[in-house]
């Protein structure tokens, strides 16, 4: 198989599993996986993974956008709220993000949560890239030296592993109890303690 074509389908298995809403393999085992048992170089692999991950999750939060269109009254001003919170501290918002995208923990519930908050996703997709560029480029680095041990099979092994799916699980009820928060009260509560104090 020729190089354009080889990077032509990574892209396209790792688009498709981010825009999986849930129980979608980690792009990282997909990187690792290609790192394994292809020659593609590593630079490209990184860029194309990472350019492929941002498009998915922007996409996804784009689909969960369109969806908060069809959740209660009540849902939508609790989500509103949230966007109102994070759009007042918005650069610790980014910066968090960044370092949540440098980490294994799934992102599809956040861009979801996003999504339905209709927070802006240009701006939060661009530090998921980032953050994608620096761990993608630890999980490709650390696949090309597997490739010549026998850790390579053992990890493809650990690719179903139920702390994973527990992990989704967990993610996915944070994202059901992010919509069922009462965020104007929260947020009201929060910046009425300051003015108690002074």
């Amino acid at each position: 198989m020729d190089l354009p074509t080889s990077f032509l389908i990574f892209f396209a298995i790792v688009l498709a599993v981010n825009l999986m809403p849930a129980f979608g393999p980690p792009t990282w085992s997909v990187i690792v996986l290609f790192g394994l048992n292809t020659d593609l170089p590593i630079a490209p692999i990184i860029l194309v993974g990472a350019v492929a991950a941002a498009s998915g999750r922007f996409l996804l939060g784009s689909g969960f956008r369109l969806l908060g269109q069809h959740v209660s009254e009540k849902t939508r001003n609790n989500l509103g709220a949230a966007r109102t919170a994070f759009e007042r501290n918005r650069r610790n918002g980014i910066l968090a993000l960044i370092l949540f995208a440098i980490s294994p923990i799934p992102s599809a519930q956040l861009f979801e949560a996003a999504g339905l908050a209709r927070i802006k996703l240009l701006p939060f997709t661009v530090a998921f890239f980032l953050g994608r560029i620096v761990s993608y480029t630890i999980y490709a680095l650390t696949a090309k030296g597997l490739q010549r041990s026998s850790f390579g099979q053992l990890l493809t092994d650990t690719l179903t592993n139920p702390v994973g799916i527990a992990v989704q699980v967990i993610l996915i009820a944070g994202l059901v109890l992010l919509t069922r928060i009462d965020w104007q009260k929260v947020l009201d509560k929060d910046d009425a303690e300051p003015a108690r104090r002074s």
